[in-house]
C-alpha cells in the first residue's frame, strides 16, 4: 500500500490548472471548445468596443494555422502593475482572473468565458504573439504554452491604437482537431455584429481566400427581420430598457408559422438554454397579450385562457441582457441564473408592449389573433387526446352508445360500417354478422371540416362518436396502430342527402384520417336501384347502364330481324344523328335536360292534352328533387320557374 502525505498534494500554480484541466474552463476540448478560444479573444474586443472606444474588429484564419484578433480599441495598458511587478499587458495573459473586466469603473459590463479571458487562451495555446499599439509605441510579446518567453518589449512607434493576438491552438490539448472552421466562426461573429451595431467585423480566412464584413446598423431589429422566411402577422418592433444595473434590448415579431425563434443573449454570450432574462420576456409578452384580449377582445373570445405556449407560436424575438455580474448555470454559459434579472424584464416587457399595443391597434390585434388560434388549437389537442387516452380502447364503457360494436378484436377482419341515421342503423343491425361487423349511426349531415379548426371540429358530438368508436386518436394523437376497424364503409342513402352526407364524411377522412384512405381501408357501399326477378333467380343492378345492358344481353335471343331498304337506313341514322345533336344542344343549355329526353323517349306523352301534360310534368319534376316555383299554363302552353340543384331554370 502506497503512502499517502503532504507530498502527494499537488498544487497547481498560475496558468498550469488550466492546462492541466481545461475542461473546467472551456467546457471541452473538441471542436466547440477550440472554437470558444478565439471567442474569448474577440470579446475582449467586443468590450472594448461596448465600453465606446472601439469600432472595428479583424479577424484571420492564416495560412499557418493561426488565428489572429486585432481590434482599433485603446489597447491593453502597457505600464507596470503596481502588484505583480510586472508590465499589466504580461498579467492580463498570464494570471487568471486579471483585466479590466474586473473592475466596475473600466466595462461595466462583460463577455468572457466565466471572466478567465484571454489568459486560458494563453495557457492552452502552443504560440501566442500580443501586439499592442498605444501611447505612440508598439509593444510585442510572445508566450508558449502560456509562459513568457521574453518581456514585453518596444518594437517601434505607431499612430494608431488597439490590439492584436495571434495564437495557435496546443495540439496536446486539442488532440480531436486544431483546425479553425470558417462557417462556424461566421455565425458568431454575425450575431455579434446584429448585438452591436456599432461595430463591424471583418473576418478573412487565407486558406481559401474567403472574406466577409459585418455591420449591421439595424441592431438586432434587423437581425429579426433576417431571421424570418414567411409571411410577417405583425411587424417588428423593438424596445430598450435600463433597470438599476442591467441594460437590455428586445426585438420581436409574429409570422404566420407554428413554430417560435427565440434567441437569447447575456452579454453578447448566446443563452442556448434561455435563462431568467428570457424567462421574463415571455412571462411579459403572455400577460401583455391576455391583458389585452382580455379588454379588447371579441365577447366570445374574452374568456379564453391564453398561455406561454400560445404566445410562442410564430413568434420570433431577440433578447440581448447586460448584466454587470452574470450567473450561469454549466460550465459553457448555457443558461442566466440571476434570479433578480427576471422580474426587471418581466416589468419592463409589459410596460412597454402595453404602451405598443395602445398606440399600434392593428399589430396587436393581428398578434392577439395568432395567440387564440395558437389557444384554440391546444384545446383541441387536449381533447383529442382525451378521446384517445381511454384504459381500454375496446373497453365497451367507452365507446359510443348508437356503436352497435362487434365482438371480434381482430382488426384487420373487424368492419365499421357509418349510416344514415337510426333507421338505417336498425336496418343494418338486423341484417350484419355481428362477429365482424359494427354499425354507428351518423345523425343528419355531420359538418363541413374543409375549412373548420380543430376544435370546433371536435365539438361535433358525430364527429367525435366516429374518432372515438375508431380509436387511433386525431391530429398529432393520431396512432394508426390503434385503428380498430381495417374496413370503415360508408352506407349512405341512394339519393341527393346520401351522397352529401358522402362528400362530408370523405372530406373529413381527406384531411384527418389520409393514411386510412391511402391504406385502402375506406369504402363507399353502392347499394343496386334495380332488382331483376324471374322464378328463383334475383340479379340486382347499380344502376341504369347494367340495367341496360342486361336488357340488350338478355333481349338478343328475342330479337326479329327485319330488313329494310338502303334509303330507309339512311334515313334512320339522319334522324338518329339529329336526336343526338338535339339532347347535346339541349344539355348545353339547360339543366332540365332530363325532363326533354323524358318526353322525347316516352311516346305514351303524345297526345295529351295541356293539364294531362302539366300533371306529367310536375309528377317527373318532383321526384327528380326539383322545385316548381310558377307556373302559367294556357290553352296551348305551360310557362314554368324551376329549382333544380344548379339554380333557377325557365
Amino acid at each position: 500500500m502506497e503512502n499517502y502525505g503532504a507530498s502527494n498534494i499537488k498544487v497547481l500554480k498560475g496558468l498550469e490548472a488550466v492546462r492541466k484541466r481545461p475542461g473546467m474552463y472551456i467546457g471541452d476540448t473538441g471542436h466547440r471548445g477550440l472554437h470558444h478560444l478565439v471567442y474569448e479573444v474577440i470579446d475582449n474586443s467586443i468590450d472594448e468596443a461596448m465600453a465606446g472606444h472601439c469600432n472595428t474588429i479583424n479577424v484571420t484564419l492564416t495560412k499557418n494555422g493561426t488565428c489572429k484578433v486585432s481590434d482599433n480599441g485603446r489597447g491593453i495598458p502597457t505600464d507596470m502593475h503596481p502588484g505583480e511587478g510586472m508590465s499589466a499587458a504580461t498579467v492580463v495573459l498570464t494570471i487568471l482572473h486579471a483585466g479590466g473586466k474586473f473592475d466596475k469603473d473600466t466595462y461595466k459590463v462583460s463577455g468572457g468565458l466565466h471572466g478567465v479571458g484571454v489568459s486560458v487562451v494563453n495557457a492552452l495555446s502552443s504560440d501566442l504573439k500580443m501586439t499592442i499599439h498605444r501611447n505612440c509605441e508598439i509593444f510585442e510579446q510572445d508566450f508558449k504554452k502560456g509562459i513568457p518567453q521574453e518581456i514585453l518589449k518596444v518594437i517601434g512607434t505607431t499612430k494608431k491604437t488597439g490590439t492584436t493576438i495571434e495564437f495557435s491552438p496546443d495540439p496536446s490539448i486539442f488532440t480531436e482537431t486544431i483546425i479553425f472552421e470558417y462557417e462556424y466562426l461566421a455565425r458568431r461573429f454575425k450575431e455579434l455584429a446584429y448585438l452591436n451595431p456599432f461595430i463591424t467585423i471583418n473576418f478573412k480566412d487565407e486558406r481559401t481566400n474567403i472574406s466577409q464584413t459585418y455591420h449591421f446598423e439595424g441592431g438586432i431589429a434587423q437581425y429579426v427581420n433576417d431571421l424570418n422566411k414567411k409571411q410577417e402577422v405583425a411587424k417588428v418592433f423593438e424596445f430598450s430598457s435600463k433597470i438599476e444595473d442591467i441594460e437590455f434590448d428586445i426585438a420581436l415579431m409574429y409570422n404566420d408559422t407554428y413554430d417560435e425563434k427565440v434567441y437569447s443573449f447575456v452579454n453578447n454570450i448566446r443563452t442556448p438554454n434561455g435563462g431568467t432574462h428570457e424567462a421574463g420576456f415571455r412571462a411579459g409578452l403572455t400577460r401583455v397579450i391576455s391583458n389585452y384580449n382580455a379588454q379588447n377582445g371579441a365577447a366570445k373570445e374574452k374568456d379564453t385562457k391564453i398561455s406561454g405556449e400560445d404566445t410562442s407560436e410564430g413568434l420570433i424575438a431577440v433578447v440581448s441582457v447586460r448584466v454587470p455580474e452574470p450567473q450561469f448555470e454549466g460550465q459553457t454559459k448555457g443558461k442566466l441564473g440571476n434570479t433578480y434579472v427576471r422580474p426587471l424584464v418581466q416589468k419592463s416587457t409589459y410596460e412597454l408592449l402595453s404602451k405598443y399595443f395602445e398606440e399600434n391597434p392593428i399589430e396587436a390585434k393581428a398578434i392577439v389573433a395568432k395567440s387564440l388560434m395558437a389557444a384554440r388549437g391546444r384545446e383541441a389537442a387536449k381533447k383529442a387526446r382525451e378521446l384517445t387516452r381511454r384504459k381500454d380502447s375496446m373497453s365497451v364503457g367507452t365507446l359510443p352508445g348508437k356503436l352497435a360494436d362487434c365482438q371480434s378484436k381482430d382488426a384487420s377482419i373487424c368492419e365499421l360500417y357509418l349510416v344514415e341515421g337510426d333507421s338505417a342503423g336498425g336496418s343494418a343491425k338486423m341484417g350484419r354478422d355481428r362477429v365482424f361487423q359494427a354499425i354507428l349511426p351518423l345523425k343528419g349531415k355531420i359538418l363541413n371540416v374543409e375549412k373548420a379548426r380543430l376544435d370546433k371540429i371536435l365539438k361535433s358530438e358525430e364527429i367525435t362518436n366516429m374518432i372515438t368508436a375508431m380509436g387511433c386518436g386525431i391530429g398529432e394523437e393520431y396512432n394508426e396502430d390503434k385503428l380498430r376497424y381495417h374496413k370503415i364503409i360508408i352506407m349512405t342513402d341512394a339519393d341527393v342527402d346520401g351522397s352529401h352526407i358522402q362528400t362530408l364524411l370523405l372530406t373529413f377522412f381527406f384531411r384527418h384520417f389520409r393514411s386510412v384512405i391511402e391504406k385502402g381501408y375506406l369504402y363507399l357501399a353502392q347499394p343496386p336501384l334495380y332488382r331483376y326477378k324471374k322464378g328463383k333467380k334475383e340479379i340486382y343492378f347499380k344502376d341504369d347502364r347494367q340495367m341496360n345492358d342486361f336488357l340488350i344481353e338478355n333481349g338478343i335471343e328475342s330479337l326479329e330481324e327485319q330488313s329494310v331498304g338502303h334509303n330507309d337506313l339512311v334515313s334512320y341514322f339522319k334522324m338518329v344523328d339529329h336526336y343526338r345533336g338535339s339532347l347535346e344542344a339541349l344539355e348545353r343549355r339547360y339543366a332540365l335536360v332530363d325532363l326533354i329526353r323524358h318526353f322525347i323517349e316516352n311516346p305514351d306523352l303524345i297526345g295529351l292534352d295541356i293539364k294531362s301534360m302539366y300533371e306529367k310534368v310536375e309528377q317527373f319534376l318532383t321526384q327528380n328533387g326539383n322545385n316548381i316555383l310558377t307556373k302559367s299554363i294556357t290553352g296551348e302552353s305551360i310557362h314554368i320557374f324551376v329549382q333544380t340543384k344548379d339554380g333557377m331554370e325557365e
